[in-house]
């Protein structure tokens, strides 16, 4: 065994080190986390300083075996976990678990995984920060004792499955409150006026009025007045102007730039950009920093010198403006300016290329521009067109990057004008007043709400892109492309002194890639500020986020904190149990005109419904789930009643009828027993029987056999997973090996053949007379399973060994909770 045991988090970023170190070194994974607060319970010592009680989970164990006996043959344990809160705290419970003794262990850090940079942490180890583990510690133990006694609370008071965390809660919160601004938006609208001159080369000169007409009569006024005015060039104004590099990236300006530049999600980027780093490409990821060393500094400079000139390089220091910046003490940057691109994943490479190009421009010189302002005065009126134009004389940085933005305005951008003259006289060529409209706060997208969030203070580089996921997870929040309406608008034209009037169609509202609120994350939401409005206050949030730091600065104790946050946090729990009305987001639509009963909208128990009357009324509620599309928020009386009128009997079609009605995954067709998914941009309401039977017979075509094996039918079709052939009951995937379109016998066979082969081989045992098998599941496990019964075993368990009545004992042990509930129900019955 090597004298030196260096521990890391992942098998990637171990395989990478290994090359640098000799033959004295052996580098070895965690996989993450080896302990941590186990699932099942709170697993926190309220009444012992909040002390938590971590486990080893089942599938560490062999690792943390591994792991000890390798410690005990070395010399020395180097622990060389990311250098952030979260990597003090996997060195902290390594040292921990692995019992090492401290005068054998070693703490090291870096920032890149470069030879030079791993040789420097080696002569320069330091021991564990235990105000960085506790830092961390504390956010773990506050968030747990968040989610362990607030989610209860929703399970309560609106419905069970529901949970509730610091975070999470609050990003909701965001989303909501901005899709609620947008449903109270009000429209208005104004006339934008724009000329288009004939100058002296006879090129065009366009010009806009700087202020609109609120109303139609104002702009047509204004057209009037134009049809006898002389237009002369007023002032001609140049200036020089500049623009400068942004910074290079942190987490959160990367998070946003691959999202407007690439499409990547958040936590696309964050998998992205880990395989990078612990492949030695950048550096480390997550950090809020946006310094540069001198040695990144003077490669750069290099670089720039070398592959664009002299002139094109500036050396530039940047300084984080990020509260509370403390995750790494450099920007993410190329651990080798010369390596322009990455050869490998093209995910990878095009990530790289943008931190490299980011890099690369931060230290480049500024582009350099001449604006013109144009003032054209108008013979007949006061007011004044402006036109604008700019050159770019020296390209600078852009030569390499441009920064993107959120912006959704779509103006134009100011161009080249043709040459002028102050005092030339211009022919006008068309006077335009256009009906413009006042647009509604933008939706947040995954990156500009990572923006807001650090805006505010909430949450830090290692946070963002897990609370984007949870809350997309949870059902509190949807990512999707939504449909535009359509609009009219109105053109004024003054052209050959006639004005006409032209009425358009414009579409407006089209959303891509952007977050909504489902109807569940409203009405937890409203329910959680109304009564637990500190939890979800945005300056609240970022103020524990400071305490986070004040411990890991040593300046606070974890413990205090937690107990100053804690106290009152559990009486207004209790307070809210007891005396909390329950929450469903009820809205009253109006009246039924068929019963003359009241019709609401609210949350059920398997989601937004609409209901006519109350329960306890003597003809008793009816029930209609919602539509997909369809929220508590904007669903209108007409389009709820149409909801009653399913399921429907619109017809027969081969002496069997034919139904429409709502399902737990959308609206279909019923055909005997068939049934046939309605395409979801078509409404439910508007399938009549020609529609019903079109539907019915594309699924009759898709679902016939396209060839027979053993006797037995062969059908195709697309799911959610894609395209598949199915056989005896055997949905079998078809990868892109295939032409699935033009599957061959011999394909079919194959396919069936292989797949047949792995159930073969997914049983490790099989007792068929006792319905009882234990099976390859995935990451490694096994499950025993018995009718509806699954029992998960970990990697590590001996299921060779297992025998049939060691299985049907687990299988015992599990059932008795089944048993009682059964039980109870027949005591009741009696």
């Amino acid at each position: 065994m090597s004298k030196n045991l260096v521990i890391v988090e992942s098998p990637a970023k171990a395989k990478t080190i290994e090359r640098f170190l000799g033959k004295d070194f052996t580098v070895k994974s965690s996989f993450g986390h080896i302990r941590d607060l186990p699932g099942k319970n709170i697993s926190i010592d309220i009444e012992n300083n909040f002390e938590p009680q971590y486990v080893i989970s089942d599938d560490k164990k062999k690792v943390v075996a591994d792991l000890k006996k390798s410690a005990n043959s070395a010399e020395i344990v180097w622990l060389a976990s990311d250098e952030d809160r979260e990597g003090e705290a996997i060195s902290w419970h390594l040292l921990e678990a692995l019992n090492l003794k401290e005068e054998k262990t070693k703490r090291i850090v870096f920032h890149e995984i470069t030879k030079s940079a791993i040789t420097k942490a080696i002569e320069n180890p330091r021991k564990l920060n235990k105000d960085l583990v506790d830092a961390q510690q504390a956010r773990r133990v506050l968030d747990r004792l968040v989610g362990y006694e607030l989610s209860p609370v929703l399970w309560k008071k609106i419905k069970p499955s529901l949970s509730a965390g610091r975070v999470q809660s609050v990003a909701v919160r965001l989303i909501v409150e901005r899709e609620k601004e947008i449903l109270d938006f009000n429209y208005s609208s104004s006339y934008k006026v724009v000329a288009g001159f004939v100058v002296s080369d006879n090129s065009i000169l366009k010009a806009e009025l700087p202020q609109r007409f609120s109303t139609k009569e104002e702009a047509k006024t204004f057209l009037e007045k134009c049809k006898d005015a002389e237009f002369t060039i007023e002032d001609l104004e140049t200036k020089p102007a500049k623009k400068s590099p942004a910074a290079p990236f942190t987490t959160s300006t990367l998070q946003q730039e691959a999202s407007r530049k690439l499409g990547f999600s958040v936590s696309q980027t964050m998998s992205v950009a880990q395989r990078l780093y612990e492949a030695g490409k950048i550096t480390y990821m997550r950090t809020d920093s946006v310094n540069l060393s001198n040695e990144a500094i003077g490669a750069a400079k290099k670089e720039i010198i070398s592959s664009y000139g002299e002139e094109y390089s500036k050396v530039r220091t940047y300084k984080t403006k990020a509260k509370g910046a403390q995750e790494a003490h450099e920007a993410i940057r190329p651990t080798y300016m010369n390596d322009h691109t990455f050869s490998g994943d093209p995910r990878q490479a095009r990530l790289y290329d943008l931190i490299w190009k980011r890099t690369i421009a931060s230290q480049m010189s500024d582009a350099k521009l001449e604006k013109t302002t144009v003032k054209i005065n108008i013979s007949t009126v006061e007011e004044s067109f402006i036109a604008k134009g700019e050159v770019l004389l020296f390209d600078g940085f852009l030569k390499v990057y441009l920064e993107g933005t959120d912006d959704e305005d779509n103006s134009e951008k100011e161009g080249i004008l043709p040459p002028l003259a102050v005092g030339e006289k211009l022919e006008m060529q068309e006077v335009s007043a256009t009906e413009r409209f006042t647009h509604y706060p933008p939706r947040y997208t995954e990156a500009s709400l990572v923006k807001k969030l650090e805006a505010l203070g909430i949450g830090r580089p290692s946070t963002y892109a897990p609370t984007i996921s949870t809350v997309q997870n949870r059902g509190y929040v949807v990512k999707e492309d939504r449909e535009g309406k359509q609009r009219d608008f109105t053109t004024l034209t003054l052209v050959n002194g006639n004005i006409n009037d032209v009425k358009a169609k414009e579409n407006f509202g089209f959303e891509k890639k952007k977050m909504f609120p489902t109807d569940i994350g409203v009405v937890v939401t409203d329910f959680l500020v109304e009564h637990f409005n500190t939890i979800l206050d945005y300056s609240f949030t970022a103020k524990i986020e400071e305490q986070f730091d004040e411990v890991a600065e040593g300046k606070k104790q974890w413990d205090q904190m937690i107990r100053e946050f804690y106290t009152p946090f559990h009486s207004k729990i209790e307070d809210t149990l007891e005396n909390a009305d329950r929450a469903s987001g009820e809205r009253d639509l109006g009246i039924d005109p068929e019963s003359g009963r009241p019709l609401i909208v609210r949350i059920g128990k398997f989601g937004p419904m609409a209901q006519i009357g109350k329960t306890d009324d003597p003809e008793g509620a009816k029930f209609a789930s919602l539509l997909t599309g369809q929220t508590i928020g904007e669903i209108t009386l007409e389009e709820a009643l149409q909801l009653f009128k399913f399921p429907k009997t619109i017809g027969t079609y081969e002496n069997k009828e034919i139904v429409v009605a709502q399902g737990r995954y959308g609206p279909y067709v019923k055909f005997g027993d068939m049934f046939v998914s309605i395409p979801k941009d078509e409404e439910m309401t508007n399938v009549d029987l020609k529609r019903a039977i079109e539907l019915i017979k594309e699924k009759q075509q898709a679902d016939a056999p396209i060839d027979e094996y053993e006797n037995m039918p062969v059908q195709k079709g697309v799911g959610r997973f894609g395209p598949f052939i199915k056989w005896n009951g055997m949905f079998i995937n078809v990868n892109k090996k295939y032409n699935f379109d033009n599957l061959s016998h011999e394909d079919i066979v194959e396919l069936i053949e292989t797949k047949k082969q792995k159930e073969i081989e997914k049983y490790v045992h099989r007792w068929d007379e006792e319905g009882i098998s234990v099976q390859k599941a995935r990451w490694g496990r096994f499950n025993i399973i018995k009718g509806k019964v699954k029992i998960e075993l970990p990697k590590t368990f001996k299921v060779e060994n297992l025998t049939l009545e060691e299985a049907k004992k687990m299988i015992e042990e599990k059932a008795p909770a089944k048993k009682s509930k059964t039980s109870k129900k027949k005591k009741k019955s009696n």
